[in-house]
């Protein structure tokens, strides 16, 4: 500074000027800051950069530093590193020249594995909005370098969630992206944008849980008979496809390892999914609780919240709920109460069993609870009531006080709704008054004598005796009860009970409680006729002796609904700070156009990169129609040779001839199957989403026919589409070595008017859900004219899952081939449902042979054996059956003509094994033959279902009695 001034002086300038003083202050520092910029050191460097944020932390301007702080930007100093984002994210925009020089450094650092330097990254290029626009080579990068962008994507909706939650409208266009980004997204990613999906999901969609068709994509069939419906009559559920594209993708987020991010999942279709879908998330909420017990505690509560109004979802899991002695105590009470929700008819004594032990527990806060979990089951389930009484009657006897202090509680309770009938207990419970201790349970019991002391007239006198000797040791509780009792006694014996009354009466007048002065002037007032109580004397025995409504016993989780599961003021069961309730459904959907999305180029760059697998997949033309006729046209020309290509004299002579030539005789060749109309199912422009492969595979045929590629049939590469269907997670294939073709009737032509159909069980996994049985139905049309709008109608029982088939809009051929998958729930029961045309509905049933409900299951004999150990006892049928050929290919054959099920290979050659799994439950079957003196043998079949397993014996007896 003195440097500055000696200089100013010399010139003969104004030597006190302030601003050529900071200003020349400020070039010297700049000087100096970019000659530490600019060393080799990096602790220079370093604190450079700690000087420059705190200029720019102060207001001063340091964009002149630009060039130098840019340098930098490579630096493998990660402290250094994060200031330079810091200045840049400042100046990228005045300096966007500079900045866009610096675009592949930014680049590469979106893959840094240092989360802070991606994020400060992502900043800078946000912060640049020059006209070339940084975000054009982002977009077009390919997927597998896009990855490092999909981790900020939860920061993002976080963001959203803190500064603007209500904008829904800034949702829109980006719902169907966050849907399907879903699975990439890191796990607490996930977490947040399911939370902020369901809050849209609720405000844009109606709700699912009306009565509906369960098969909700084939409501706008049932337009064809409005006339038959009644002008008043609702029109069914439909769907929107962008709700059920939700649900779709977050269902597989039910196996993440990830706790809260199944939590999430479960809270959405809790909220969001039609009630038959929601029990998808039933095993996924199970197998959490083999995780610590602070994770078993919030699933706990949301399960116990769940099981209030659906018991049918946790009830095939109730050992789950079984309490451990290694439980802690809120860990045991919970899974108390959801045992208490699932308690019904047919399982209440496997529950009050598991409850005896229970009782015996040397935790007195959890015996304490289960003597209330038998009294919320005797209120709630009749034929029982009787039973727990007895059996609370007899833990009065019990030595521990705590447990008689609670029976005496539920007992009092529980007496409330049977008065009458019970007067030996209260009897019973006046002799034990004398042993008990506990202030509450001596309060119950004098409660009840005095309210039902007309019924035990001579103990009633006695117990008010006793209680006015030690009156004035009891506690306030006590004394308040035997104040009621006495004024009880007044009114219905005074005879015997007068002066014993005024006697307590006047304990109380001057007890130290004031609750039970004021309790005292009080009742003495009302059954004490005097010039002061007025006319409130007549309304004494109103007023004390009025009958009470008995008290209903109910779970302390059934108001918890009205918080979204999964949330802290769920768990708390009070409103948190910042806690968001979810908005009702709407009567009328919201405009769904407004999720629409144009498709712009890039879409197809991104396609072209799956582009192999999907032309192996499906032969569609991507460019234009002409590539499409050619395309065609050879494969129709090459049939024989069984490739698309064609052979090499057919190419030679193609390529002699002209351009012009080769599309006049394609043409050609093309215009005979124009006057033949293909089936619905192979026209391109009527495949709907649910027949495509992988959701991976819907997105590709979409978006071609965005860009304009005309609607061509296509064609299934099978061997290919076996690969890719193996390779899916959700789906396991296995091979059988005998797959038999054994076709039954639906509808008979004469019934049918015409049509008749066929159905047979190709024993293949069904795509739509692997829960279904694939179904293949052969329509064939015996009339001399069209049929419309064949499809299926109505079910019965309303609730039966089926997948059913597209609608065929017109049908003049001889026969057509659909599928379908139906849920058998692993029975044989009939699946009834209509098979409908335009004019005409007719009733039909399929009814499942109990070997089409199995799928083979590869194992090796080692693991047969092991799982066979597992199912013994009342899991195992086995008898003595007739084998007329010991051939093992030809007992193969016979088990494999009833049960579609694996063959195991065997060491023994006596003895033949198979092993399978339900479609439905996934539970195993395994089936041994072991030959033995001939003809006979022995066949075993081990199995949990054992219903099953007795239909599938009998089914087995007679196919290997068969010559």
């Amino acid at each position: 500074t003195v440097a500055v001034c000696l200089s100013a002086l010399s010139v003969g300038g104004p030597a006190g000027s302030p601003c050529d003083t900071e200003i020349s202050d400020t070039a010297v520092l700049n000087e100096d800051l970019k000659e530490m910029l600019e060393s080799s050191k990096e602790s220079l460097k370093l604190e450079a950069m700690k000087r420059v944020v705190g200029l720019i932390a102060k207001g001063k301007n340091a964009s002149e530093l630009f060039p130098a702080v840019v340098k930098n930007v490579a630096s493998k100093n990660i402290e250094l590193k994060k200031l330079v984002y810091v200045y840049l994210v400042r100046y990228a925009e005045e300096q966007q020249d500079l900045a866009l020089l610096s675009i592949s450094t930014f680049q590469r650092a979106l893959k840094d594995p240092n989360q802070l330097i991606r994020a400060s990254a992502l900043r800078v290029l946000s912060s640049i909005h020059g006209n070339t626009g940084c975000y054009f080579p982002l977009f077009f990068t390919p997927s597998s370098e896009l990855f490092p962008l999909q981790l900020v994507a939860g920061s993002v909706v976080m963001a959203f969630e803190e500064v603007c939650p209500d904008r829904i409208d800034l949702i829109h266009k980006n719902y169907r992206k966050l849907c399907n980004l879903l699975v990439d997204v890191e796990e607490w990613g996930q977490v947040v944008i399911i939370s902020m999906l369901t809050r849209y999901a609720r405000t844009q969609f109606t709700s699912p849980w009306k009565e509906f068709d369960e098969n909700n994509e084939k409501a706008f069939y049932d337009s064809d008979s409005e006339e038959k419906k009644g002008p008043t009559e609702s029109k069914p559920y439909i769907m929107d496809p962008d709700h059920r594209l939700l649900l779709r993708n977050t269902k597989p987020l039910l196996q993440s390892r990830n706790t809260a991010v199944v939590m999430s999942v479960a809270q959405l279709y809790w909220h969001l999914a039609p009630k038959h879908e929601v029990s998808i998330v039933t095993k996924s909420l199970v197998r959490l609780l083999r995780s610590h017990r602070e994770v078993q505690y919030i699933v706990l509560q949301n399960i116990a919240t769940m099981s209030i109004q659906r018991k049918g979802m946790f009830e095939p899991y109730m050992k789950s709920f079984y309490v451990r002695s290694t439980d802690s105590t809120h860990i045991k009470t919970l899974k108390l109460e959801i045992l208490t929700n699932l308690a019904n008819e047919a399982n209440i004594s496997t529950i009050l069993r598991e409850f005896q032990t229970y009782v015996k527990s040397q935790d007195k806060a959890f015996a304490a609870a289960t003597i209330q979990a038998i009294g919320r089951c005797a209120t709630n389930i009749t034929e029982v009531t009787d039973t727990c009484l007895n059996g609370l009657v007899l833990l009065l006897s019990n030595r521990d006080e705590t447990v008689v202090a609670e029976s005496v509680v539920v007992i009092k309770k529980l007496l409330q709704t049977q008065p009458t009938q019970h007067s030996d207990i209260i009897k019973h419970m006046a002799k034990l008054f004398d042993n008990i201790t506990v202030p509450m349970a001596r309060a119950s019991i004098l409660w009840l004598i005095g309210e039902y002391c007309e019924r035990v007239p001579k103990i009633a006198p006695d117990v008010l005796r006793k209680m006015a000797k030690t009156f004035t040791a009891e506690e306030d509780i006590v004394k308040l009860q035997t104040v009621n009792l006495a004024a009880k006694l007044y009114l219905t014996n005074s005879k015997q009970t007068k002066l014993l009354t005024q006697y307590i009466l006047n304990l109380g007048k001057y007890d130290q409680n004031y609750d039970i002065r004021d309790r005292t002037r009080f009742i003495r007032q009302l059954i004490v006729p005097s010039e002061k109580s007025g006319a409130l004397n007549k309304y004494a025995r109103r007023i004390l002796l009025a009958p009470k409504p008995a008290p209903v016993l109910e779970s302390s989780f059934k108001d918890r609904d009205r918080f979204q599961l999964g949330t802290l003021s769920h768990s708390l069961n009070i409103k948190a700070s910042g806690y968001q309730e979810l908005c009702d459904w709407p009567a009328v959907a919201p405009d769904q156009s407004v999720r629409n999305v144009e498709v712009i180029e890039p879409v197809r760059y991104l396609l072209s990169l799956h582009a192999p697998l999907l032309l192996c997949l499906f032969h569609v033309p991507l460019e234009s129609s002409s590539e499409s006729e050619e395309e065609s046209s050879d494969e129709e020309s090459t049939k024989s040779s069984g490739h698309t290509g064609g052979s090499s004299s057919d190419s030679e002579k193609s390529s002699s001839e002209s351009e012009s030539q080769q599309k006049k005789k394609k043409r050609t060749k093309k215009a005979p199957q124009k006057k033949t109309k293909p089936a619905a199912a192979d026209r391109y422009g009527e495949v709907p989403p649910k027949f495509m492969v992988c959701d991976f595979l819907n997105y590709f045929f979409v978006h071609v026919q965005k860009q304009g590629t005309p609607r061509t049939p296509w064609t299934i590469c099978t061997s290919c589409l076996s690969i890719l269907i193996s390779s899916l997670p959700s789906l396991q294939v296995s091979t059988q070595s005998f797959g038999p073709v054994k076709s039954y009737e639906l509808l008979h032509h004469m019934t049918g008017k015409g049509l008749s159909a066929k159905y047979h069980f190709p024993r293949q996994p069904c795509l739509y859900q692997p829960s279904m049985v694939s179904v293949q139905l052969s329509l064939t049309n015996n009339s001399d004219h069209c049929l419309e709008e064949i499809h299926i109608g109505d079910r019965t029982p309303a609730s039966l899952n089926i997948h059913c088939f597209n609608t065929i809009g017109e049908s003049g051929e001889a026969s057509v081939t659909v599928s379908m998958g139906i849920d058998f729930s692993d029975s044989t029961q009939a699946a009834n449902f209509q098979l409908c045309t335009k004019e005409d509905r007719f009733n039909v049933s399929i009814q499942p042979a109990v070997g089409e409900l199995l799928m083979p299951s590869s194992m090796t004999e080692q693991d047969f054996c092991k799982e066979q150990g597992k199912l013994l006892g009342m899991n195992e049928t086995s008898a003595t059956v007739t084998a007329t050929s010991a051939s093992s290919q030809n007992i193969n054959k016979q088990v494999l003509s009833v049960a579609n099920v694996g063959v195991v290979s065997s060491s023994q050659s006596n003895v033949s094994r198979f092993a399978g799994r339900t479609v439905s439950s996934g539970a195993l079957v395994l089936v041994s033959l072991e030959l033995r003196e001939s003809p006979t043998a022995l066949l075993t079949i081990n199995t949990e279902k054992s219903v099953m397993a007795s239909m599938l014996l009998r089914d087995l007896k007679q196919a290997l009695a068969q010559p």
